[in-house]
């Protein structure tokens, strides 16, 4: 085992940690238990939010301390109750969100034989004209068509918006009356069979949040710098554009960690990095010292409208709220498909950390625009895909 002098406060955005010695003593954690659990697991009963983690979400939503509170046991409910509601629904399933006025999920249907089914579950409902399979697949011929002949640079992104049933096409301002533009949403509008709308986007471009070599706590391979995400039995999960299959890894004081096992960028964000020298993982996402350090207990989805909250190793620990699932992000390296925004800001560094959901492992931070001192957005890549994609078990408390 590696030996280390000091427990230093921010390693990354997840403990990988070698065995302590000297000031701190050995490590000891509910959080080292070696269990795990399957992909998408469900949420087991979490103990009640810290202080400090009802105080950063409040900071960063504008909400109370008791409304904090109510909000996060109105999530956790939001996440158990959702899988149920879903199967509820069957084929006329058009999408779920987190309503913040009611603190109840809602789910979409487009059937009223099938709303009565997803109301005994607990769920509110809405009416809809398209099923989330629908948009989904109007969605996906918009992928298609930017597989075959990328997306203007004046596009930021599109995706489906369950709330509105439709697909929503976001276009950098300065840029709608580019020619490439507006023929990319003719063609849009003539393909799909569900409304396609546009919204304005920032005139920053969307890029990923990997850093050049500088001090503080990170993981590093070549002359990147980027965050870890979490804990998989035998490694931890990461950004894909951080790094390339083969490539080594080395942590904050940098010692050799393990190298990258696979690695997809564009078209996904993700990457698995194997663990050995004395390194191994725990089930921790750290709070770098906003919020005690976060135990991960599964990875249940957080519906669209839910809080979330992100670590990285640049700027640490903010939170926001879900935006829009299934989103497909035009990087200037190609698109990236089936990520999940969020209003969190980041920045250079931040890529591959992670998002949470209460202990629900989420994602990991991929790109965005704007910073955390004026304020942006940013897109992650889902956990369960990764974890699915590389046959990996997420390390649990």
């Amino acid at each position: 085992m590696r030996r280390k002098p000091v427990v230093r406060a921010g390693l990354s955005a997840l403990l990988v940690l070698g065995a302590l010695s000297g000031a701190g003593g050995a490590f000891s954690t509910a959080a080292a238990a070696s269990g795990a659990d399957a992909p998408a697991a469900k949420p087991a009963a979490a103990p009640a939010p810290s202080a400090t983690l009802v105080r950063a979400l409040g900071r960063d939503l504008g909400l109370t301390a008791d409304q904090a509170r109510e909000r996060l046991g109105q999530e956790a409910a939001a996440m158990r109750l959702e899988p149920k509601a879903k199967r509820a629904a069957g084929a006329s399933y058009g999408g779920s969100w987190f309503d913040t006025g009611s603190g109840k999920l809602v789910v979409g249907v487009t059937s009223a034989e099938r709303a009565a089914s997803v109301r005994a579950t607990g769920a509110t409902t809405r009416i809809v004209e398209h099923s989330a399979d629908a948009l989904d697949a109007a969605k996906t011929r918009l992928d298609e068509k930017a597989r075959k002949q990328s997306a203007p640079a004046g596009v930021s992104s599109w995706s489906t918006d369950p709330r509105a049933g439709a697909v929503v096409v976001r276009v950098r301002q300065g840029s709608e009356g580019d020619a490439a533009v507006r023929a990319f949403l003719r063609e849009a509008k003539r393909s799909a069979a569900v409304p396609v709308t546009v919204e304005k986007a920032p005139a920053q471009a969307p890029t990923t949040f990997a850093a050049g070599t500088v001090g503080g706590d990170p993981y590093y391979t070549g002359n990147v710098r980027c965050s870890i995400g979490f804990s998989v039995q035998g490694g931890f999960v990461t950004a894909g554009h951080c790094g390339q299959a083969g490539g080594s890894v080395s942590g904050w004081d940098g010692s050799y960690i393990g190298n990258f096992q696979g690695s997809s960028f564009p078209g996904n964000d993700y990457a698995y990095v194997s663990v050995g020298s004395g390194w191994w993982t725990v089930p921790v996402v750290l709070g770098w010292g906003t919020v005690p350090d976060q135990l991960v207990r599964g990875s249940a989805e957080a519906p669209v409208g839910a809080s979330i909250c992100r670590s990285g190793s640049t700027t640490h620990w903010h939170c926001g709220t879900v935006l829009a699932k299934n989103e497909t992000v035009n990087y200037s390296q190609g698109a990236v498909y089936q990520m999940t925004k969020t209003s969190v800001c980041a920045e250079g560094g931040d890529s591959g950390g992670s998002f949470i959901s209460g202990d629900q492992a989420q994602g990991v931070t991929s790109g965005g625009w704007g910073n955390c001192s004026s304020g942006g957005e940013t897109w992650y890549q889902p956990v369960n895909e990764i974890l699915s994609v590389y046959g990996l078990r997420l390390h649990t408390a």
